[in-house]
């Protein structure tokens, strides 16, 4: 869908337009019906002489609704979110559509939380200094010490934050202080072993992502590789999930599993658990960064 200028060799062409282009995201459900990707498509090529990068789309027949991400890109100065939204609405109203437009840059604001538990934290690091993760890690906060050898290692600023029943309402007024004074957009969970506020979840509503060290529904609460073992399971899990008010229910983003036998003790459980984690909650992170999540009816759709 690239267009090519006139005098200009094609290949060169389409890497200078490139250049100069806006990268958004657009996310949508709605209820199901014929037309609507046409709808769409049209109203992104008519409106902003867009290039449709990349689209995809679900339909839960049982519900009746329609998903869809389209990733476009456009030269259009007149391309941003107050006009777009201005020109969009009528056809969203029209399509009951529920919607969100997204762009490329500038990257989003990340802190981390973590406890004394360090394999998901230097999981993230590693993969954000890679850039695996394309965001602004902003800082981590931390109730142990054992997290600042691994901050100051790749440079992040380190919050210590230590957390006891009684200081606890302190302590989360002065979190979210934190995270709004650098304009966090999202907070990641890896292995923060506290049970978060209703008020600290309600301001960052499907924006704060946890990983928990089973295959929820199973197992839910703090010692779940205990109660795994106990119960002689031959699969274990970790899934990575929304923070909702209700513990461990939030919708799942991602979940993966490994086999287990007689001869694995507790030990091996949690060591091969841990290796799972690593891996969920990181294909969340990056799922989220990249907007190809969408939640509904403690559900989601992942355009992975």
């Amino acid at each position: 869908m690239g267009r090519t200028v006139p005098g200009v060799d094609r290949k060169d062409a389409l890497i200078d337009i490139s250049a100069m282009s806006k990268t958004a995201v657009l996310l949508i459900d709605c209820p199901d019906r014929k037309g609507l990707v046409a709808a769409i498509a049209n109203f992104l090529v008519q409106q902003y002489d867009a290039n449709i990068l990349n689209a995809d789309q679900h339909q839960d027949v049982e519900l009746g609704l329609f998903f869809m991400r389209i990733e476009f890109a456009t030269d259009e100065a007149c391309c941003d979110e107050a006009r777009f939204h201005a020109a969009f609405a009528p056809l969203a109203e029209q399509l009951k559509m529920n919607w969100r437009l997204t762009f490329a840059n500038p990257p989003q604001n990340v802190a981390i939380f973590v406890s004394h538990y360090l394999h998901c934290l230097a999981d993230l690091l590693h993969r954000h200094q890679t850039g695996e993760l394309p965001c602004n890690l902003s800082f981590i906060v931390s109730n142990h010490e054992a997290a600042r050898p691994l901050a100051d290692f790749y440079k992040i600023p380190f919050h210590y934050l230590p957390v006891n029943a009684s200081n606890k309402n302190q302590v989360e007024t002065s979190q979210l202080a934190l995270l709004a004074e650098n304009s966090i957009d999202v907070v990641v969970l890896a292995r923060y072993m506290q049970v978060l506020s209703p008020k600290f979840v309600r301001t960052y509503p499907q924006r704060i992502i946890n990983v928990h060290h089973s295959f929820l529904p199973a197992f839910t609460g703090a010692r779940p590789y205990h109660a795994a073992f106990a119960r002689g399971v031959k699969l274990i899990g970790a899934t990575s999930h929304y923070v909702t008010e209700a513990l461990d229910e939030g919708p799942i983003i991602e979940q993966d599993v490994t086999r287990i036998s007689q001869n694995d003790q507790l030990p091996d459980l949690i060591q091969k658990g841990r290796d799972l984690e690593r891996l969920v909650l990181s294909r969340a992170v990056r799922w989220h960064l990249g907007y190809r999540i969408l939640s509904y009816a403690n559900k989601t759709v992942i355009f992975a």
